[in-house]
């Protein structure tokens, strides 16, 4: 196979430092396209994965970034969907089997074939090589994994909702947040701030649940109704049987039971956070009132475009901080001491 080589950054190990390197990206496939880079943004699961608290796992170097948003530079022979200029993004994945039931079904996030969906980066692909994420300038990409972006959202505030976007409007849509159900949203960060935009505009009645009211003022300006802290025990009993659906996009281990009392008779808690250690619940936190304990991962090619037109249609992105790729490792110990506003965004420009 021949390849080109491109700059980007990357972890040389766990926990390493990441540093500059320069990767091989495939050439054209048929169906392939190029994408010109211009933003990347920073997911904690970047993080959890150089650092290895995901496991052991992993084919180092590392280059992370599964939020990418740029424009295409060439198409491949028989490419179809985009020409050059498109304004594109790349999600989580870059192929799936397109066999399985689920891929058949749009549903390619939970592909059930022999690799499974093959993740944007620390991944192998179907042609045996290594995935290499958006942390630089150029990717490679069947067409059919790739979304087109609408005019009126900015690209550098489009690359988060590759992930954190689709991550929480999903499982809003799934479970049918919308006029006349209670929503609760643990966490208002990342994943948590589009959690907030996007049931608002479905029409939900929203509520925050968050550690403390420090960032309330947010909350309620990015379209929340209502502002707990849970760190005072009084919001659990004066919230008891609350809400039609809770999102949990916290990724520290929280008391699950305490929120499941939170629910409505037939509630559903969807967790998305992905916290390194085990979560236990008890078995009365789920049989009384018949409540539900559910996971939920990204979105399928044809939901994350479905995600991406809302989003267009109603003003909606992240709220983002953009910085150069000489700030990545800053950034990443921002992101740990909850110092961002609600998402980095790297230039790629500067890589």
């Amino acid at each position: 196979m021949t390849h080109t080589s491109v700059s980007a950054y990357a972890a040389p190990a766990p926990k390493a430092p990441l540093e500059r390197i320069t990767i091989p990206r495939r050439e054209l496939g048929a169906h392939d396209i190029l994408i010109d880079i211009k933003y990347a943004g920073i997911c904690h699961s970047d993080i959890h994965t150089v650092r290895a608290e995901w496991g052991d796992g992993g084919a180092f170097p590392i280059v992370p970034g599964h939020e990418i948003a740029g424009v295409v530079a060439e198409v491949g022979a028989e490419v179809t969907r985009y020409r050059a200029g498109d304004r594109v993004g790349v999600g989580c994945f870059v192929d799936s089997c397109r066999e399985c039931d689920n891929c058949r079904a749009g549903l390619e996030q939970y592909c059930t074939g022999e690799l499974g969906n093959v993740g944007t980066y620390n991944a192998t692909g179907r042609d045996g090589e290594t995935t290499y994420g958006g942390y630089s300038t150029h990717i490679v990409v069947d067409e059919n994994y790739a979304l087109r972006i609408p005019e009126s959202i900015p690209l550098d505030a489009a690359a988060p909702l590759l992930c954190a976007g689709i991550t929480l409007y999903s499982p809003l849509a799934h479970w049918q947040a919308g006029p006349g159900k209670k929503v609760a949203i643990v966490g208002l960060g990342g994943l948590g701030h589009m959690g907030v935009k996007i049931a608002h505009a479905m029409g939900a009645e929203v509520t925050v649940l968050s550690q403390s009211l420090r960032k309330k003022d947010d909350g309620l300006r990015l379209g929340a109704d209502r502002y707990y802290a849970t760190s005072d025990p009084a919001t659990f009993e004066e919230l008891a049987g609350s809400f039609d659906l809770i999102v949990n996009t916290v990724s520290a281990n929280l008391d699950l039971n305490a929120y499941l009392g939170l629910l409505r008779t037939d509630g559903t808690l969807v967790q998305v956070g992905a916290p390194e250690n085990p979560l236990p619940v008890a078995a009365f936190a789920l049989i009384p009132q018949r409540k539900s304990l559910a996971g939920s991962m990204i979105g399928g090619i044809a939901e994350t475009q479905e995600m991406l037109d809302f989003c267009g249609e109603h003003g909606l992105a992240a709220d983002i901080e953009v910085i150069g790729a000489d700030r990545i490792n800053e950034a990443y110990e921002r992101v740990m001491a909850s110092d961002v506003r609600y998402r980095f965004v790297i230039d790629t420009a500067t890589i």
